[in-house]
């Protein structure tokens, strides 16, 4: 399916904003990466609208799709808490420093340690489940005779109302781009050391077709907007609009779990109907985004872990290091597009059975990703924060951007 740009560009635009109005560099180019980042196969967490597929900042996607392999891929994960609701930038295990070589795993054994862990956390609520993102994208930019990887990074956080009635809040902020190793910073030094970026996005899921974007060394300013809820009491997407309430009544028996999502299973992916899909990649897909950053109780999530323990195609490495310099365990599950073979990798906190980042690499390059050697990161999303909170935003707060 493909879209046209501009059309994709008013889906991204928060819903109270006139279409029409006239749309400043730096929004436009963070509503182009949100926009031409979720193909059709992503698993959006938060409600859509029926009349209006809204893509909404991206705090917490399933398995993205064929054109995941695109010039730019984003894929969001959520991390666990350090204290019950809470997650900081030291939790999942060591901080930053060399990384211990990644040893193959036996899935089964790793996801039932998760499950241990989760049956372990207290039980939490407040006012807002409150979700802070920071998401980084690898690009390929320099002409043909001096080529060279950069890393742009956002900054996503999510107000989600626990009850139904409420605003949605949303703050997202461009972090800015930068060389990512050594070598990476000499070419670009032979480059005269250019302040913007022309990065090359896909037309459209499956298209062969590139449209650019700039993307500037220096940060840009937090926008912070509200919406309301889909339907008045929609907040996440489960393979169907779901509510605060649908989420806390999962049932934990992993068994009964299962047969509970996969009532919404019709055989094709949870985002496109022309698209067939297995029930265990449709199963992944789905438990995925409930695991990483919806606000399920400890013991569903457990049972979620466990449920994913039955799937065969799930494979496990480790010790691995996410974005923020965490160390876990990765669950890989492996996708094959026309534009090439990707490793879909979520990375967790074993102890604590808790997600801690999303990452997507390339292991056989095809497609617009060719020129990329195998192994190349895409895209690795962490959470900075995750859990509830009885504090989000006012009308002041968007109305100073």
């Amino acid at each position: 399916m493909t879209r046209d740009v501009l059309r994709m560009l008013a889906e991204a635009r928060p819903r109270e904003l006139d279409p029409q109005a006239p749309v400043d560099e730096a929004t436009r180019r963070a509503e182009l990466t949100r926009a031409m980042t979720v193909p059709p196969r992503s698993t959006r967490s938060h409600a859509v609208a029926p009349a209006r597929r809204r893509i909404r900042p991206m705090w917490g996607l399933g398995l993205v799709g064929a054109a995941a392999a695109a010039a730019l891929v984003v894929a969001t994960t959520a991390a666990g808490p350090g204290d019950p609701g809470t997650v900081g930038p030291k939790a999942g295990g060591t901080p930053k420093g060399e990384p211990q070589t990644p040893v193959t795993m036996n899935a089964q054994t790793v996801l039932l340690s998760a499950a241990a862990g989760a049956d372990k956390e207290a039980l939490a609520t407040g006012a807002y489940w409150h979700v802070e993102t920071t998401r980084r994208n690898h690009h390929q930019v320099g002409k043909s005779g001096n080529p060279y990887m950069i890393v742009t990074m956002d900054k996503d956080e999510m107000w989600t109302p626990n009850k139904p009635g409420g605003k949605a809040w949303a703050r997202q902020q461009y972090l800015g781009a930068k060389p990512v190793t050594a070598k990476d910073t000499a070419a670009w030094q032979r480059a005269g050391s250019p302040t913007t970026f022309k990065i090359h996005f896909p037309a459209g899921p499956n298209s062969g077709r590139l449209k650019p974007a700039d993307f500037e060394v220096a940060p840009g300013k937090a926008m912070t907007s509200n919406s309301k809820l889909v339907n008045g009491d929609k907040v996440f997407w489960l393979g169907r609009n779901v509510s605060m309430k649908d989420l806390r009544e999962l049932p934990a028996d992993p068994k009964l779990l299962k047969a509970s999502l996969l009532r919404w299973y019709g055989g094709h992916s949870t985002e496109a109907t022309s698209e067939p899909m297995k029930a265990d990649d449709w199963l992944w897909n789905v438990t995925k985004g409930l695991i990483t950053d919806m606000p399920v109780t400890p013991k569903v999530r457990a049972g979620a872990f466990r449920m994913l323990a039955q799937l065969k195609a799930i494979k496990a490495v480790g010790p691995v290091q996410d974005g923020a310099g965490r160390t876990g365990t990765a669950l890989v599950f492996i996708e094959r597009t026309k534009n090439g073979t990707l490793e879909h990798r979520l990375i967790i906190d074993e102890k604590r059975g808790r997600a801690l980042a999303y990452d997507i690499v390339i292991m056989k390059p095809g497609g617009v990703n060719a020129n990329l050697p195998a192994g190349s990161l895409l895209s690795s999303s962490t959470i900075d924060r995750a859990g509830w909170t009885n504090v989000a935003p006012t009308k002041a707060d968007a109305a100073g951007g």
